[in-house]
């Protein structure tokens, strides 16, 4: 037997008045309001289906094209992490970069490459005065000394007095101190080059120095110079027990190819007789890190 204790928390929990009401009567307004409840509730293959749309509409919404990134509010980015507008920003750039890569490889695949023409020989780039000179050499025949300066005669069209060089290649490894060859010879009418010497010496050599055509000569004089990297002379001469002296100024000379030496022969005692050759026209030689050596040995006039 149902109490009406019951029946009237049941009436109430489905939002049922029940003052004044027999047990009969709430029994009546339970089973109406449930079978209201009964036609309103939907079937759990309409719930399943509702599920299915809400999932779709989700997928939608978190597909995040360019479009929905503008049009989306900041309140719907995560603050950091994958679902942030950075990292949702990145993946698509990354994405229509890959797109891009893959689209420009099948072109070029389809693409034929063009024909890559071979560089002229240089002899045809040359100007019409060279091509009419070098007519003069055949390059297959091997010419004797005398023959060479008849052709370098010809061949010389400058304004100015060209200088003659010499290359000679020797076939020697510079890297190894017996075979890296350093020397000076004196040419028999000078090498057409007027060169500024400059003399560190003794005080009492200085007078016959200046005579013999030194253009800078003198021991304090010549310091306080190079003190001031004033550097006025194309070749510098000393004493041997002046060198120590001359050392501190290493950084200053040896990259400009100055320093002293005594395989050059710009350390010696006589300093008179080094400045004679120097002005004859003694030439410097060495070979390069090809095994050669390129020197000037005068000029066309000679």
């Amino acid at each position: 037997m149902t109490l009406k204790s019951d029946l009237i928390i049941k009436a109430q929990s489905l939002g049922l008045k029940t003052d004044k009401l027999t047990i009969a009567q709430l029994k009546e307004i339970i089973a109406e309001a449930e079978a209201k409840n009964k036609e309103v509730q939907p079937t759990k293959e309409e719930v399943k289906a509702d599920n299915v749309d809400q999932g779709a509409e989700a997928e939608v919404k978190t597909d995040d094209t360019d479009e929905n990134l503008e049009t989306k509010d900041e309140t719907s980015f995560a603050k950091a992490g994958k679902r942030s507008r950075k990292s949702i920003t990145e993946k698509q750039a990354e994405a229509d970069r890959q797109a891009r890569k893959q689209e420009a490889e099948t072109d070029a695949e389809v693409k034929p490459k063009k024909a890559v023409k071979p560089p002229r020989p240089i002899a045809e780039r040359r100007s019409k005065k060279y091509k009419e000179i070098i007519k003069a050499v055949d390059f297959k025949k091997v010419y004797d000394v005398d023959q060479a300066f008849e052709i370098i005669l010809k061949t010389s069209t400058t304004k100015f007095d060209s200088s003659v060089e010499i290359l000679v290649a020797l076939g020697v490894d510079p890297k190894k101190a017996n075979q890296n060859i350093r020397d000076f010879v004196v040419l028999p009418n000078g090498s057409g080059k007027k060169l500024r010497i400059a003399a560190y010496i003794d005080d009492d050599q200085v007078e016959a120095a200046l005579k013999a055509g030194v253009a800078v000569a003198g021991k304090e004089v010549f310091l306080q110079q190079l003190d001031k990297a004033q550097i006025d002379f194309d070749v510098l001469i000393t004493m041997p027990h002046l060198m120590a002296s001359l050392s501190k100024y290493a950084k200053l000379l040896g990259p400009k190819g100055l320093m002293p030496s005594p395989k050059a022969g710009t350390i010696t005692k006589d300093v008179l007789k080094t400045i004679k050759e120097i002005n004859q026209g003694r030439l410097e030689y060495k070979v390069d890190e090809n095994g050669q050596i390129h020197a000037s040995i005068g000029k066309i006039s000679f």
